[in-house]
């Protein structure tokens, strides 16, 4: 098997994306399962998903959990602007406070929006209000209460719209 680096542009074969499309349904699935879904052997199964992840396209296998079911009852999405700072120095610092699950760089009259989950409106407050507007070279805050969410379809489950 030939060793690839990651190389995010490199276009994926058609087994590939139903590689990748059975795994963004269900990440478990075990290699012999995988290939019956995709119509190849056990071994080429195995094989292809190997060189996706050295060609960094599987990043990783994770669980998804429920919030609320381990207690983050309220979540928001928290709009940032920041002054004059690297954008990298205080996304790694928003990123390892309390509650902080996403960090996202974004285009406009924003800089940052972080999702943010806590167990109640008072430790979400202090996560927004100490944690992340308090913080330096963070110039204004915006919060967004998530009332209610739905998931979309994950990459690699529209095979209709990837290029060839």
């Amino acid at each position: 098997m030939t060793q690839h680096a990651p190389h995010h542009g490199e276009p994926l074969d058609a087994i590939d994306r139903r590689i990748v499309a059975e795994l963004s349904r269900d990440g478990r699935l075990s290699v012999r399962t995988l290939a019956e879904r995709v119509h190849v052997s056990r071994t080429a199964a195995h094989n292809r998903v190997l060189a996706l992840q050295q060609r960094g396209v599987i990043t990783g296998f994770g669980a998804q959990i429920d919030r609320k079911a381990i207690g983050l009852n309220i979540s928001a999405l928290v709009v940032v602007r920041i002054g004059d700072v690297s954008w990298e120095s205080i996304a790694a610092k928003l990123a390892t406070l309390p509650f902080v699950e996403k960090v996202q760089a974004v285009s406009g009259d924003i800089d940052i929006i972080l999702t943010v989950s806590a167990p109640d409106h008072e430790q979400l407050s202090q996560a927004i209000l100490r944690d992340i507007h308090d913080m330096p070279g963070v110039v204004s805050t915006r919060s967004h209460l998530i009332l209610e969410e739905l998931d979309g379809r994950p990459p690699a489950q529209s095979l209709d719209i990837w290029r060839v």
